[in-house]
């Protein structure tokens, strides 16, 4: 497979060009045919004008690229070397949602031919790719695996935001249905995988480390938001407490904050939702998803009791949100923790006010019913800075006492400011 793809006598086909997708397929089109899929046309369009929907890449990362973006999933029949990198979130239950990545299976399976291989991306429980979306490929294309087409499994590990650790420099695991598939799809990432590649033993060994990266980090992280709620009532510092720990050489330094996106806050329940099909109910994983869930209401209820220490009526006051993205600089507004924060405190009647200089007006209206101000205020009782972007790294107090009235408060989520010295105005952070 490799060498027919290399001589450009065979193609490649990325399904869902969203961060994950996009950037896999412009790096694969330096080297191979491809063709881009994703279902909004929309999007698509954009793509063939050389922009990034998702704002992530320049231009330029388009130009002498081998590629054809499409939104007809007939076109797919012209590929044998099929990547799925579509999303896979979770419900308002907690549950995770496969109707994409099912629904691309079905259009791969349409396509599919003798010879052909198929690898997924997207994030997934353990079995998933084998027990949910085989069956669906073989039952479309009327094939049968090892014996028609070969299967596999590569876990994303694109990182939104991050300009050092671009797709080449991020070791990649593969797995295959047989040792053939995993030689074959380990050549071909290793034509634009520069740090190197991991061949995992099985395609369920794969998927198992994809959701355990994420689930690990979401624990960390729940630890110390624990300790930020503790040490919040003890009157301590947390931000200290961890740099005074984090000089013991084993010491892991996390530190507290939002916890959202579409990785660290979906992926452990994918693996609680299998372990709970195999009969075992997680308390751990769960108990880490519990707090990091509760934290925009800790943080609503802490500025609350603020606001009422200094005597004033929570249901008077005037409140603005810095910053609406799941993470720093990016523009991706998914499972954004900071839109559960405003409606906590919009749950205190305060007049909630949200600014952010990459999220689209348009899609938080659209998505959370939330509106982007056009105009920041001078008038404000309290200022939260929810994600540390790098414009407002460098605001100072003299720029918070500009916007804000008498007796105001700062309330640093993500710890971007030192202390103030004067009292003027009131410094918080978890």
């Amino acid at each position: 497979m490799y060498q027919t793809l290399k001589n450009k006598e065979k193609t490649i086909s990325v399904i869902g060009l969203g961060y994950v997708g996009l950037p896999l397929a412009l790096a694969l089109a330096n080297h191979f045919r491809v063709i881009g899929f994703d279902l909004n046309a929309g999007r698509i369009e954009q793509m063939k004008q050389g922009i990034d929907p998702s704002e992530e890449l320049e231009s330029s990362a388009f130009e002498g690229k081998d590629i054809l973006f499409t939104a007809d999933a007939e076109a797919l029949k012209g590929a044998h070397f099929h990547i799925v990198a579509v999303p896979t979130p979770v419900d308002e239950h907690k549950v995770p949602n496969l109707k994409a990545v099912l629904s691309a299976s079905k259009d791969v399976g349409r396509a599919l031919k003798k010879g052909d291989y198929v690898i997924y991306e997207s994030t997934v429980y353990p079995g998933c790719t084998e027990e949910d979306c085989l069956p669906i490929l073989e039952g479309e294309s009327g094939l049968k695996l090892g014996q028609d087409f070969k299967l596999g499994y590569s876990p994303e590990r694109i990182n939104p935001g991050d300009k050092e650790r671009t797709i080449e420099k991020i070791l990649k695991i593969v797995s295959g249905s047989d040792e053939q598939a995993l030689e074959e799809i380990a050549r071909v990432y290793g034509e634009i995988i520069t740090a190197g590649i991991y061949r995992a033993s099985s395609i369920k060994v794969a998927e198992a480390a994809k959701v355990i990266e994420n689930a690990q980090r979401d624990l960390n992280i729940s630890f110390v938001n624990e300790l930020a709620i503790i040490f919040d009532r003890l009157g301590i510092d947390t931000q200290e407490v961890i740099e005074a720990a984090a000089t013991k050489w084993n010491f892991l330094k996390f530190t507290p904050g939002l916890v959202g996106g579409h990785c660290i806050g979906v992926d452990p329940y994918y693996l609680t939702h299998k372990a709970k099909q195999m009969g075992y109910d997680p308390q751990v994983i769960l108990s880490g998803r519990r707090i990091n869930d509760g934290m925009p209401a800790f943080i609503a209820k802490r500025l609350a009791q603020m606001l009422i220490q200094k005597g004033k009526n929570p249901s008077h006051t005037k409140v603005l949100v810095m910053g609406m993205t799941f993470k720093e600089n990016v523009a991706d507004i998914r499972n954004s923790k900071v839109a559960d924060l405003a409606k906590e405190l919009m749950q205190y009647s305060m007049n909630v006010h949200i600014t952010d200089p990459y999220a689209s007006p348009n899609e938080v209206a659209k998505e959370y019913n939330l509106t982007i101000v056009d105009n920041i205020s001078d008038d404000y009782d309290a200022v939260l800075v929810a994600v540390n972007h790098e414009q407002y790294k460098n605001l100072d107090i003299d720029y918070f006492r500009s916007i804000t009235n008498g007796a105001p408060i700062l309330m640093d989520i993500k710890g971007i400011y030192k202390r103030p010295v004067d009292h003027s105005i009131t410094y918080w952070r978890l």
